[in-house]
Protein backbone atom coordinates (compact mmCIF):
# COMPACT_ATOMS: atom_id res chain seq x y z
CA UNK A 1 0.00 0.00 0.00
CA UNK A 2 2.69 2.43 1.19
CA UNK A 3 4.61 1.48 -2.42
CA UNK A 4 1.61 2.23 -4.50
CA UNK A 5 0.83 5.80 -2.27
CA UNK A 6 4.45 6.37 -3.57
CA UNK A 7 4.15 5.80 -6.62
CA UNK A 8 0.58 7.60 -7.65
CA UNK A 9 2.58 10.80 -5.65
CA UNK A 10 5.56 10.54 -7.01
CA UNK A 11 3.67 10.62 -10.72
CA UNK A 12 1.54 13.22 -9.34
CA UNK A 13 4.61 15.34 -8.93
CA UNK A 14 5.72 14.14 -12.68
CA UNK A 15 2.82 15.82 -14.30
CA UNK A 16 2.33 19.09 -12.29
CA UNK A 17 6.62 19.36 -13.84
CA UNK A 18 5.57 18.87 -17.05
CA UNK A 19 2.24 21.02 -17.03
CA UNK A 20 4.86 23.94 -15.57
CA UNK A 21 6.92 23.74 -18.60
CA UNK A 22 3.96 25.18 -20.30
CA UNK A 23 3.53 28.61 -21.83
CA UNK A 24 0.81 29.47 -19.41
CA UNK A 25 2.71 28.70 -16.23
CA UNK A 26 5.42 31.34 -17.17
CA UNK A 27 3.28 33.95 -18.15
CA UNK A 28 4.18 36.92 -14.96
CA UNK A 29 2.42 39.17 -13.07
CA UNK A 30 4.14 41.87 -14.67
CA UNK A 31 2.82 41.47 -18.18
CA UNK A 32 -0.60 40.72 -17.29
CA UNK A 33 -0.23 44.16 -14.80
CA UNK A 34 1.21 46.19 -18.09
CA UNK A 35 -1.53 45.21 -20.56
CA UNK A 36 -4.25 45.85 -17.85
CA UNK A 37 -2.65 49.57 -16.96
CA UNK A 38 -2.82 50.53 -20.69
CA UNK A 39 -6.04 49.42 -21.76
CA UNK A 40 -8.17 50.89 -18.99
CA UNK A 41 -5.96 53.86 -18.65
CA UNK A 42 -7.23 57.04 -19.12
CA UNK A 43 -5.45 58.22 -22.31
CA UNK A 44 -8.51 55.00 -23.69
CA UNK A 45 -11.03 57.95 -23.06
CA UNK A 46 -13.52 54.60 -22.06
CA UNK A 47 -12.83 52.82 -25.67
CA UNK A 48 -16.29 53.53 -26.59
CA UNK A 49 -17.23 51.98 -29.79
CA UNK A 50 -16.47 54.18 -32.64
CA UNK A 51 -14.67 56.48 -30.70
CA UNK A 52 -10.60 56.83 -30.90
CA UNK A 53 -9.90 55.17 -27.28
CA UNK A 54 -11.56 52.04 -29.04
CA UNK A 55 -9.39 52.50 -32.17
CA UNK A 56 -6.20 52.91 -30.21
CA UNK A 57 -7.16 49.73 -28.07
CA UNK A 58 -7.33 47.46 -31.14
CA UNK A 59 -4.06 48.83 -32.52
CA UNK A 60 -2.39 48.00 -28.91
CA UNK A 61 -3.78 44.33 -29.46
CA UNK A 62 -3.10 43.69 -33.27
CA UNK A 63 0.61 44.82 -32.28
CA UNK A 64 0.50 42.23 -29.35
CA UNK A 65 -0.49 39.51 -31.39
CA UNK A 66 2.27 40.38 -33.92
CA UNK A 67 4.57 39.74 -31.53
CA UNK A 68 3.37 37.24 -30.00
CA UNK A 69 3.19 35.42 -33.58
CA UNK A 70 -0.33 34.88 -34.06
CA UNK A 71 -1.19 34.72 -38.03
CA UNK A 72 -3.64 37.06 -39.64
CA UNK A 73 -6.28 34.97 -41.17
CA UNK A 74 -5.55 34.15 -44.76
CA UNK A 75 -8.19 35.12 -46.40
CA UNK A 76 -8.45 38.55 -45.24
CA UNK A 77 -4.71 39.15 -44.62
CA UNK A 78 -6.01 41.22 -42.10
CA UNK A 79 -5.94 41.16 -38.50
CA UNK A 80 -9.14 43.89 -38.60
CA UNK A 81 -12.36 42.88 -39.58
CA UNK A 82 -14.61 45.78 -40.38
CA UNK A 83 -17.90 45.91 -38.57
CA UNK A 84 -20.78 47.69 -40.28
CA UNK A 85 -22.34 49.86 -37.69
CA UNK A 86 -24.44 53.05 -38.01
CA UNK A 87 -25.35 56.11 -35.36
CA UNK A 88 -29.13 56.65 -35.25
CA UNK A 89 -30.14 60.06 -33.86
CA UNK A 90 -33.46 58.67 -33.31
CA UNK A 91 -37.17 60.27 -33.13
CA UNK A 92 -37.69 62.91 -31.18
CA UNK A 93 -41.16 63.61 -31.77
CA UNK A 94 -44.31 61.03 -32.74
CA UNK A 95 -47.91 61.49 -31.79
CA UNK A 96 -49.89 57.62 -32.45
CA UNK A 97 -54.05 58.47 -32.08
CA UNK A 98 -55.82 55.28 -32.43
CA UNK A 99 -59.07 54.37 -30.84
CA UNK A 100 -59.35 57.38 -29.24
CA UNK A 101 -56.08 57.12 -27.40
CA UNK A 102 -53.11 58.97 -28.02
CA UNK A 103 -49.47 57.16 -27.69
CA UNK A 104 -46.37 60.16 -27.22
CA UNK A 105 -42.97 59.27 -28.16
CA UNK A 106 -41.11 59.08 -24.43
CA UNK A 107 -44.06 58.53 -22.69
CA UNK A 108 -46.03 55.26 -23.37
CA UNK A 109 -44.77 55.51 -27.63
CA UNK A 110 -41.18 54.78 -28.56
CA UNK A 111 -40.43 54.88 -32.54
CA UNK A 112 -36.54 53.28 -33.28
CA UNK A 113 -36.41 54.80 -36.63
CA UNK A 114 -38.01 56.17 -39.73
CA UNK A 115 -38.57 58.86 -41.76
CA UNK A 116 -40.71 62.25 -41.35
CA UNK A 117 -44.87 62.53 -42.44
CA UNK A 118 -48.13 61.81 -41.49
CA UNK A 119 -49.20 58.24 -42.25
CA UNK A 120 -52.83 57.55 -42.03
CA UNK A 121 -52.95 53.77 -42.55
CA UNK A 122 -54.50 50.43 -40.75
CA UNK A 123 -52.98 47.96 -38.20
CA UNK A 124 -52.50 44.43 -39.46
CA UNK A 125 -51.74 42.13 -36.47
CA UNK A 126 -48.78 39.60 -37.64
CA UNK A 127 -48.17 37.37 -34.50
CA UNK A 128 -44.49 37.60 -34.33
CA UNK A 129 -44.23 39.03 -37.92
CA UNK A 130 -41.90 36.18 -37.97
CA UNK A 131 -41.11 33.97 -41.00
CA UNK A 132 -39.02 30.75 -40.57
CA UNK A 133 -39.38 28.47 -43.90
CA UNK A 134 -37.27 25.27 -42.15
CA UNK A 135 -39.79 25.22 -39.27
CA UNK A 136 -42.84 26.05 -41.80
CA UNK A 137 -43.53 29.10 -40.05
CA UNK A 138 -44.84 32.05 -41.72
CA UNK A 139 -46.68 34.93 -39.51
CA UNK A 140 -47.67 36.87 -42.93
CA UNK A 141 -49.94 33.62 -44.71
CA UNK A 142 -53.16 35.23 -45.59
CA UNK A 143 -52.43 38.69 -44.83
CA UNK A 144 -52.31 41.78 -47.18
CA UNK A 145 -49.73 44.33 -45.16
CA UNK A 146 -49.34 46.60 -48.50
CA UNK A 147 -49.15 50.18 -47.61
CA UNK A 148 -50.11 49.12 -43.94
CA UNK A 149 -48.66 49.16 -40.80
CA UNK A 150 -47.94 45.45 -39.14
CA UNK A 151 -48.61 45.25 -35.34
CA UNK A 152 -46.84 42.10 -33.87
CA UNK A 153 -45.77 40.68 -30.45
CA UNK A 154 -42.17 41.12 -29.69
CA UNK A 155 -39.12 38.78 -29.94
CA UNK A 156 -40.15 35.32 -31.59
CA UNK A 157 -42.51 32.44 -30.48
CA UNK A 158 -39.65 30.58 -28.92
CA UNK A 159 -37.24 33.45 -27.74
CA UNK A 160 -38.68 36.97 -26.20
CA UNK A 161 -35.69 37.53 -23.84
CA UNK A 162 -33.99 41.66 -24.25
CA UNK A 163 -31.24 40.31 -26.91
CA UNK A 164 -33.42 38.22 -29.22
CA UNK A 165 -36.20 41.25 -29.11
CA UNK A 166 -33.20 43.56 -30.44
CA UNK A 167 -31.69 41.13 -32.64
CA UNK A 168 -34.93 40.01 -34.74
CA UNK A 169 -35.15 43.63 -35.62
CA UNK A 170 -33.70 43.65 -38.70
CA UNK A 171 -35.60 40.24 -39.95
CA UNK A 172 -38.24 41.80 -39.04
CA UNK A 173 -38.01 44.88 -40.88
CA UNK A 174 -37.18 42.91 -44.26
CA UNK A 175 -39.75 40.74 -44.22
CA UNK A 176 -42.56 43.12 -43.53
CA UNK A 177 -40.58 45.32 -46.08
CA UNK A 178 -40.72 42.37 -48.52
CA UNK A 179 -44.50 42.41 -48.39
CA UNK A 180 -45.17 46.43 -48.84
CA UNK A 181 -45.71 47.17 -45.17
CA UNK A 182 -44.64 50.43 -44.09
CA UNK A 183 -43.95 50.23 -40.51
CA UNK A 184 -44.03 47.93 -37.73
CA UNK A 185 -45.33 48.50 -34.15
CA UNK A 186 -44.51 46.00 -31.34
CA UNK A 187 -46.52 45.66 -28.13
CA UNK A 188 -44.17 46.03 -25.45
CA UNK A 189 -44.24 42.92 -23.89
CA UNK A 190 -40.67 43.22 -21.67
CA UNK A 191 -40.56 43.73 -17.94
CA UNK A 192 -42.59 46.72 -16.46
CA UNK A 193 -39.04 48.01 -15.54
CA UNK A 194 -37.60 47.69 -18.86
CA UNK A 195 -40.11 50.35 -20.31
CA UNK A 196 -38.04 52.82 -18.79
CA UNK A 197 -34.71 51.70 -19.31
CA UNK A 198 -35.40 51.29 -22.80
CA UNK A 199 -37.57 55.23 -23.42
CA UNK A 200 -34.33 56.17 -21.72
CA UNK A 201 -32.06 54.50 -23.97
CA UNK A 202 -33.92 55.30 -27.19
CA UNK A 203 -33.76 58.91 -26.69
CA UNK A 204 -29.91 59.96 -27.07
CA UNK A 205 -28.23 58.48 -30.22
CA UNK A 206 -27.18 54.70 -30.17
CA UNK A 207 -24.85 52.53 -32.71
CA UNK A 208 -26.29 49.73 -34.15
CA UNK A 209 -25.31 47.38 -36.64
CA UNK A 210 -26.17 48.64 -40.25
CA UNK A 211 -29.27 46.96 -41.64
CA UNK A 212 -28.25 43.52 -43.15
CA UNK A 213 -30.62 43.83 -46.45
CA UNK A 214 -29.33 47.15 -49.16
CA UNK A 215 -33.41 46.99 -49.52
CA UNK A 216 -34.13 48.26 -45.61
CA UNK A 217 -35.14 51.73 -45.93
CA UNK A 218 -34.89 54.85 -43.67
CA UNK A 219 -38.71 55.83 -44.08
CA UNK A 220 -39.94 52.51 -42.62
CA UNK A 221 -41.65 53.20 -38.96
CA UNK A 222 -40.41 50.77 -36.61
CA UNK A 223 -41.57 51.20 -32.56
CA UNK A 224 -43.05 50.53 -29.76
CA UNK A 225 -46.13 51.19 -27.95
CA UNK A 226 -46.93 50.43 -24.39
CA UNK A 227 -49.79 47.86 -25.22
CA UNK A 228 -48.49 44.54 -23.87
CA UNK A 229 -51.93 42.44 -22.50
CA UNK A 230 -54.67 45.21 -22.75
CA UNK A 231 -57.77 45.82 -24.09
CA UNK A 232 -56.19 47.23 -27.06
CA UNK A 233 -53.64 45.22 -27.70
CA UNK A 234 -57.13 43.11 -28.18
CA UNK A 235 -58.46 44.72 -30.09
CA UNK A 236 -56.00 45.16 -32.63
CA UNK A 237 -55.24 41.11 -32.90
CA UNK A 238 -58.67 41.33 -33.71
CA UNK A 239 -58.53 43.41 -36.51
CA UNK A 240 -60.78 45.55 -35.10
CA UNK A 241 -60.85 49.46 -35.35
CA UNK A 242 -57.65 49.29 -37.24
CA UNK A 243 -57.69 53.03 -38.40
CA UNK A 244 -54.39 54.63 -36.92
CA UNK A 245 -53.05 58.39 -37.57
CA UNK A 246 -49.24 58.28 -37.08
CA UNK A 247 -46.80 61.77 -37.13
CA UNK A 248 -43.48 61.80 -36.56
CA UNK A 249 -40.45 63.71 -37.37
CA UNK A 250 -37.22 62.01 -39.10
CA UNK A 251 -34.53 60.01 -37.93
CA UNK A 252 -30.63 60.49 -38.94
CA UNK A 253 -28.12 57.89 -39.69
CA UNK A 254 -24.41 58.31 -40.14
CA UNK A 255 -22.12 54.80 -40.58
CA UNK A 256 -19.80 54.69 -37.74
CA UNK A 257 -15.74 52.79 -38.42
CA UNK A 258 -15.33 50.28 -35.80
CA UNK A 259 -13.34 46.51 -36.19
CA UNK A 260 -13.15 43.21 -34.30
CA UNK A 261 -9.54 42.18 -34.05
CA UNK A 262 -8.86 38.58 -35.23
CA UNK A 263 -6.10 36.51 -35.37
CA UNK A 264 -5.42 32.84 -35.86
CA UNK A 265 -3.00 30.23 -34.26
CA UNK A 266 -2.70 27.02 -36.76
CA UNK A 267 -3.36 23.70 -34.74
CA UNK A 268 -0.22 20.96 -34.35
CA UNK A 269 -2.15 18.01 -35.70
CA UNK A 270 -2.64 17.90 -39.31
CA UNK A 271 -6.07 16.56 -39.46
CA UNK A 272 -7.58 18.71 -36.11
CA UNK A 273 -6.10 21.91 -37.20
CA UNK A 274 -9.50 21.93 -39.34
CA UNK A 275 -10.98 22.61 -36.52
CA UNK A 276 -11.45 25.57 -34.30
CA UNK A 277 -11.62 26.73 -30.71
CA UNK A 278 -12.85 30.33 -30.77
CA UNK A 279 -11.62 32.54 -27.71
CA UNK A 280 -13.18 35.65 -27.48
CA UNK A 281 -13.45 38.49 -25.90
CA UNK A 282 -14.89 42.49 -25.79
CA UNK A 283 -12.40 45.06 -25.09
CA UNK A 284 -14.92 47.96 -26.10
CA UNK A 285 -16.31 49.76 -22.65
CA UNK A 286 -18.41 52.71 -22.61
CA UNK A 287 -16.57 55.79 -22.30
CA UNK A 288 -17.24 58.96 -20.80
CA UNK A 289 -19.55 61.00 -18.94
CA UNK A 290 -23.04 60.96 -20.16
CA UNK A 291 -21.99 57.87 -22.47
CA UNK A 292 -21.54 55.77 -18.71
CA UNK A 293 -23.16 53.71 -16.82
CA UNK A 294 -23.17 55.67 -13.41
CA UNK A 295 -22.70 58.43 -11.88
CA UNK A 296 -19.41 60.84 -12.36
CA UNK A 297 -17.96 64.24 -11.39
CA UNK A 298 -15.81 66.65 -13.56
CA UNK A 299 -12.79 65.18 -11.44
CA UNK A 300 -13.40 61.91 -12.48
CA UNK A 301 -15.57 61.92 -15.81
CA UNK A 302 -13.92 58.11 -17.76
CA UNK A 303 -15.00 55.00 -17.06
CA UNK A 304 -12.17 52.94 -17.60
CA UNK A 305 -13.72 49.70 -17.91
CA UNK A 306 -11.35 47.50 -16.26
CA UNK A 307 -13.14 44.82 -15.09
CA UNK A 308 -16.10 44.62 -18.22
CA UNK A 309 -13.94 43.91 -19.20
CA UNK A 310 -9.97 44.59 -19.85
CA UNK A 311 -9.73 41.97 -17.54
CA UNK A 312 -11.30 39.45 -20.24
CA UNK A 313 -8.83 40.96 -22.75
CA UNK A 314 -5.94 40.45 -21.36
CA UNK A 315 -6.91 37.01 -20.46
CA UNK A 316 -7.03 36.92 -24.11
CA UNK A 317 -4.45 38.56 -25.20
CA UNK A 318 -2.38 36.09 -22.39
CA UNK A 319 -3.84 33.17 -23.89
CA UNK A 320 -2.55 34.06 -27.48
CA UNK A 321 0.57 34.29 -26.19
CA UNK A 322 0.70 31.11 -25.14
CA UNK A 323 -1.21 29.00 -27.23
CA UNK A 324 1.53 30.25 -30.24
CA UNK A 325 4.51 29.58 -28.25
CA UNK A 326 3.49 25.92 -27.62
CA UNK A 327 0.32 25.29 -30.23
CA UNK A 328 -2.57 22.92 -29.16
CA UNK A 329 -3.71 20.16 -31.86
CA UNK A 330 -7.13 22.10 -32.78
CA UNK A 331 -6.64 25.52 -34.53
CA UNK A 332 -7.10 28.82 -32.40
CA UNK A 333 -9.15 32.10 -33.17
CA UNK A 334 -8.26 34.33 -31.11
CA UNK A 335 -11.01 37.19 -31.60
CA UNK A 336 -11.69 40.14 -29.49
CA UNK A 337 -14.76 42.29 -30.35
CA UNK A 338 -16.03 45.18 -30.55
CA UNK A 339 -19.30 47.05 -29.63
CA UNK A 340 -20.63 44.42 -26.55
CA UNK A 341 -21.30 47.39 -24.69
CA UNK A 342 -24.15 48.62 -27.33
CA UNK A 343 -26.07 45.09 -27.71
CA UNK A 344 -23.28 42.21 -28.78
CA UNK A 345 -22.76 44.16 -31.62
CA UNK A 346 -19.38 43.06 -33.06
CA UNK A 347 -19.88 39.37 -31.88
CA UNK A 348 -23.10 39.16 -33.68
CA UNK A 349 -21.73 40.93 -36.60
CA UNK A 350 -18.84 37.89 -36.86
CA UNK A 351 -21.50 35.12 -36.18
CA UNK A 352 -22.98 35.83 -38.87
CA UNK A 353 -20.24 37.06 -41.42
CA UNK A 354 -17.14 34.40 -40.37
CA UNK A 355 -14.20 34.21 -41.34
CA UNK A 356 -13.57 30.79 -40.39
CA UNK A 357 -16.71 28.13 -41.20
CA UNK A 358 -18.73 28.06 -37.86
CA UNK A 359 -19.78 24.41 -38.37
CA UNK A 360 -15.60 24.16 -38.37
CA UNK A 361 -15.71 25.86 -35.27
CA UNK A 362 -16.16 23.47 -32.23
CA UNK A 363 -15.83 25.79 -29.30
CA UNK A 364 -16.41 28.80 -27.99
CA UNK A 365 -14.70 30.05 -24.19
CA UNK A 366 -15.79 33.31 -24.35
CA UNK A 367 -14.51 35.59 -21.43
CA UNK A 368 -16.10 38.59 -19.77
CA UNK A 369 -17.95 39.74 -16.46
CA UNK A 370 -18.60 42.46 -13.98
CA UNK A 371 -16.05 41.86 -12.20
CA UNK A 372 -15.51 39.93 -8.68
CA UNK A 373 -16.00 40.00 -5.23
CA UNK A 374 -13.46 36.68 -4.14
CA UNK A 375 -10.06 35.67 -5.29
CA UNK A 376 -10.22 32.28 -5.35
CA UNK A 377 -12.27 30.88 -7.67
CA UNK A 378 -13.77 31.66 -11.40
CA UNK A 379 -17.64 31.20 -12.38
CA UNK A 380 -18.50 29.83 -15.07
CA UNK A 381 -21.26 30.98 -16.85
CA UNK A 382 -23.27 28.10 -18.97
CA UNK A 383 -21.38 25.23 -16.08
CA UNK A 384 -23.05 22.14 -17.29
CA UNK A 385 -23.99 22.99 -20.39
CA UNK A 386 -21.07 23.38 -22.67
CA UNK A 387 -19.87 20.11 -22.70
CA UNK A 388 -16.08 20.92 -21.14
CA UNK A 389 -16.29 21.37 -17.63
CA UNK A 390 -13.92 18.41 -16.96
CA UNK A 391 -11.12 20.86 -18.66
CA UNK A 392 -11.79 24.24 -17.60
CA UNK A 393 -12.32 22.79 -14.11
CA UNK A 394 -8.97 20.61 -14.25
CA UNK A 395 -7.58 24.10 -15.47
CA UNK A 396 -8.58 26.22 -12.96
CA UNK A 397 -7.33 23.85 -10.25
CA UNK A 398 -3.87 24.17 -11.42
CA UNK A 399 -3.75 27.65 -10.33
CA UNK A 400 -5.31 26.91 -6.95
CA UNK A 401 -8.79 28.45 -7.95
CA UNK A 402 -11.89 26.82 -8.23
CA UNK A 403 -15.11 26.96 -10.71
CA UNK A 404 -18.74 27.83 -9.31
CA UNK A 405 -21.70 28.08 -11.18
CA UNK A 406 -23.98 31.24 -12.03
CA UNK A 407 -25.06 32.43 -8.55
CA UNK A 408 -27.81 35.11 -10.43
CA UNK A 409 -29.73 32.91 -12.89
CA UNK A 410 -32.23 35.65 -12.57
CA UNK A 411 -29.92 38.29 -14.45
CA UNK A 412 -29.70 35.83 -17.43
CA UNK A 413 -26.39 36.63 -17.67
CA UNK A 414 -25.57 33.52 -20.35
CA UNK A 415 -27.58 35.16 -22.75
CA UNK A 416 -26.05 38.73 -21.86
CA UNK A 417 -22.06 38.63 -23.26
CA UNK A 418 -20.82 37.82 -26.41
CA UNK A 419 -21.01 34.24 -26.00
CA UNK A 420 -24.67 34.25 -27.27
CA UNK A 421 -23.75 35.35 -30.13
CA UNK A 422 -22.05 32.29 -30.83
CA UNK A 423 -24.46 29.92 -28.87
CA UNK A 424 -27.67 31.08 -31.03
CA UNK A 425 -25.65 29.82 -34.50
CA UNK A 426 -25.26 26.44 -32.57
CA UNK A 427 -21.65 26.37 -31.10
CA UNK A 428 -21.32 25.67 -27.29
CA UNK A 429 -20.20 28.55 -26.04
CA UNK A 430 -19.83 29.80 -22.27
CA UNK A 431 -18.41 32.63 -20.39
CA UNK A 432 -15.49 32.06 -18.23
CA UNK A 433 -15.69 34.87 -15.63
CA UNK A 434 -14.07 36.10 -12.69
CA UNK A 435 -15.53 35.14 -9.36
CA UNK A 436 -18.16 35.84 -7.86
CA UNK A 437 -21.09 34.65 -5.47
CA UNK A 438 -23.32 37.14 -5.89
CA UNK A 439 -24.24 40.55 -7.08
CA UNK A 440 -23.37 42.39 -4.10
CA UNK A 441 -21.41 45.15 -3.00
CA UNK A 442 -18.31 44.65 -3.81
CA UNK A 443 -19.38 43.85 -7.59
CA UNK A 444 -21.55 47.15 -7.79
CA UNK A 445 -19.21 49.65 -6.57
CA UNK A 446 -16.93 49.22 -9.66
CA UNK A 447 -19.40 47.77 -12.52
CA UNK A 448 -20.03 51.09 -14.75
CA UNK A 449 -18.20 53.44 -12.79
CA UNK A 450 -15.67 55.56 -12.90
CA UNK A 451 -14.10 54.19 -10.04
CA UNK A 452 -13.04 50.80 -11.77
CA UNK A 453 -9.36 51.46 -12.33
CA UNK A 454 -6.75 49.44 -12.53
CA UNK A 455 -5.21 50.43 -9.37
CA UNK A 456 -7.72 48.48 -7.87
CA UNK A 457 -7.30 45.24 -9.57
CA UNK A 458 -5.67 42.31 -7.28
CA UNK A 459 -3.18 41.41 -10.41
CA UNK A 460 -2.25 38.22 -7.95
CA UNK A 461 -5.56 36.74 -9.14
CA UNK A 462 -5.78 38.33 -12.40
CA UNK A 463 -2.59 36.62 -12.97
CA UNK A 464 -3.99 33.03 -12.22
CA UNK A 465 -7.28 33.61 -13.94
CA UNK A 466 -5.32 34.22 -17.31
CA UNK A 467 -3.38 31.27 -16.86
CA UNK A 468 -6.73 29.29 -15.83
CA UNK A 469 -8.65 30.92 -18.93
CA UNK A 470 -5.24 29.97 -21.21
CA UNK A 471 -4.64 26.14 -19.81
CA UNK A 472 -8.36 25.63 -20.14
CA UNK A 473 -7.94 26.88 -23.65
CA UNK A 474 -5.38 24.67 -24.30
CA UNK A 475 -7.03 21.25 -22.86
CA UNK A 476 -10.24 21.94 -24.88
CA UNK A 477 -8.14 22.04 -28.20
CA UNK A 478 -6.84 18.63 -27.50
CA UNK A 479 -9.60 17.31 -26.08
CA UNK A 480 -10.21 13.73 -27.91
CA UNK A 481 -14.02 14.49 -28.58
CA UNK A 482 -15.69 17.40 -29.73
CA UNK A 483 -17.36 18.68 -26.72
CA UNK A 484 -21.31 19.27 -27.60
CA UNK A 485 -24.86 20.81 -25.63
CA UNK A 486 -25.82 18.87 -22.75
CA UNK A 487 -28.97 17.11 -23.62
CA UNK A 488 -32.21 19.33 -23.49
CA UNK A 489 -30.45 21.89 -23.92
CA UNK A 490 -32.44 24.85 -25.80
CA UNK A 491 -28.90 25.62 -27.86
CA UNK A 492 -28.68 21.70 -28.77
CA UNK A 493 -30.62 21.43 -31.61
CA UNK A 494 -29.67 24.77 -33.64
CA UNK A 495 -26.39 22.84 -32.69
CA UNK A 496 -27.35 19.96 -33.98
CA UNK A 497 -28.37 21.28 -37.47
CA UNK A 498 -24.72 23.44 -37.64
CA UNK A 499 -22.53 19.94 -37.24
CA UNK A 500 -25.24 17.65 -38.51
CA UNK A 501 -25.06 15.64 -36.07
CA UNK A 502 -28.49 13.37 -35.38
Amino acid sequence: MRFITLFFSILSLSLVAQNNSLPEFQLTRSEVEGHIRFLASDALQGRRTGETGNNIAASYLITQLEAFGVKKPSSTNSYLQAVELQEVTPVSKATLIWNKKTFTQGTNLVVLSGGAGTRNSKFVFAGHGWVDTEKGIDDYKGLDVKGKIVVTNMGTSEDKSPATVFQARSKKQKWAEERGAIGIIELFQLPTNFWGIATNYFSRPRIELKPSEAKATTDFIYGWIQEGETELSKIIKTGKKTKVNLVTNASVTRPVASNNVIGIIEGSDPVLKNEYVLLSAHYDHVGTGKNGGGAFTPQDSIFNGTRDNAFGTVALLSAAKALAKQTPKRSIIILAVTGEELGLLGSNFYANHPIFPLEQTIYNLNTDGAGYNTTNIITLIGLGRTGADAEIEKAAKLFGLAVNADPAPEQGLFDRSDNVSFAAKGVPAPTFSPGFTAFDENIMKYYHQVTDNPETIDFDYLLKFCQSFSHAARLIADKAERPFWASGDKYEAVGKQLYGRK
